[in-house]
């Protein structure tokens, strides 16, 4: 899903990256204690600052199997018209902000983009909160990949010596 002008933005260590898109994954890519979850969201931010190194910042979100998820309730009539197609289509207005991300606790490290040509340099940044999907959900959003493979997802990646910060609003910020 991409937004055509001002989508709203995110602030890291003062430079501002301006939302372009997200999309989904099943199974998620990232795992948390070896645990990958039922889908994950990106959401796609770029810098337009001529003097940042990392222009890319990705907010990921988890989704566990539970109670169907309201932002994704909202899609789904547009979403079922899509799997017959392949082409893009105008969904209208949607207001990213209806996601709801918490933002207060969250992992942080630079990576990679999950999709070739894998572009090093991406903040990554993947909220601790873990959202629930219905299953009929994560059928319906992969139905409409049109890749017609079981999963989405690239397998979990080594650290590679990558360091995971940690953020945590009730303790200071931790390294691993």
């Amino acid at each position: 899903m991409e937004w055509m002008g001002n989508a709203g933005s995110i602030q890291i260590n003062g430079t501002e990256y301006l939302l372009k898109q997200c999309h989904w994954h099943s199974p998620s890519e990232h795992s948390i204690n070896g645990r990958r979850h039922a889908m994950e969201l990106h959401m796609v931010h770029l810098s337009l600052d001529p003097n940042v190194t990392n222009k890319i910042a990705v907010v990921g979100v988890l989704y566990k199997i539970g109670r169907a998820n309201s932002f994704l309730s909202k899609l789904t009539r547009d979403v079922k018209s899509m799997t017959d197609q392949k082409e893009k289509r105008n969904m209208g207005m949607i207001d990213p902000r209806k996601i709801k991300i918490g933002g207060k606790n969250y992992y942080r490290y630079m990576g990679s983009l999950t999709v070739p040509p894998c572009t090093e340099g991406v903040i990554w940044t993947i909220d601790k909160k873990i959202r629930t999907v219905s299953r009929d959900q994560v059928k319906l959003f992969r139905f409409a990949v049109h890749d017609y493979a079981e999963m989405n997802a690239r397998p979990v990646q080594p650290l590679n010596l990558r360091e995971i910060q940690v953020y945590d609003r009730n303790a200071r910020s931790t390294n691993n």
